[in-house]
């Protein structure tokens, strides 16, 4: 199992980035809460890791934040919680603010989610009241920049594929990043602005 990673950023299309290691390449999927952490292109990041393996792929996972990683393993021993859900409610929503909404059966805020549903959120509640009842959130994050420097490419056009590729539908993400400001933001702040208004509705 591989712990860790510590290298420099070569690539971060969202859900995707390429962290280089003593000159190897690694592919790795992260959560929007780790993009806004990450530093410059360039910029050396250390990123905790979990690697799910399956008959026709092994696909590595990296997370800023242990507390992240923590709560991605625990989403994906819930029955009908895939690695690619667990990935898209840690775009959605802090770690802690997610440990919150179970904790207070929120149900509501949580079908706000892509893909899941009544029954989804309600089996989240069941499930993992009892694992997230002592939650701490308390982090460190190693080798992470304070704040993602913004993108030179059109981030509005990034913004909508990355939240495509987090689940939302193309007309639902086009509509979404539609109604944030736009002008001189990065792709990560557009992304992050328009989760946050989608939860909050």
């Amino acid at each position: 199992m591989i712990g860790f990673l510590r290298g420099v950023l070569r690539e971060k299309q969202p859900p995707g980035l390429v962290l280089d290691v003593q000159g190897i390449g690694y592919e790795v999927n992260a959560p929007m809460t780790t993009f806004y952490d990450l530093p410059a292109l360039g910029e050396t990041v250390t990123l905790f890791t979990h690697l799910v393996v399956r008959e026709d792929a092994h696909t590595l996972y990296g997370f800023s934040k242990l507390s992240d990683r923590t709560l991605f393993r625990t989403l994906i021993k819930v029955n009908g919680v895939g690695a690619k859900m667990a990935l898209t409610i840690l775009s959605g929503m802090e770690a802690g603010s997610f440990a919150a909404c179970v904790q207070a059966g929120d149900t509501a805020t949580l079908v706000k989610l892509p893909g899941v549903g009544k029954k989804t959120a309600e089996r989240l509640v069941v499930e993992m009241r009892d694992r997230l009842a002592d939650w701490d959130t308390g982090d460190s994050v190693p080798g992470a920049a304070a704040a993602a420097q913004p993108d030179v490419v059109n981030p509005v056009e990034e913004a909508v594929s990355a939240l495509v590729a987090l689940g939302y539908k193309p007309q639902d993400a086009s509509r979404m990043v539609r109604a944030v400001e736009t002008r001189n933001v990065g792709t990560e702040e557009i992304i992050r602005t328009a989760l946050q208004a989608t939860v909050r509705k």
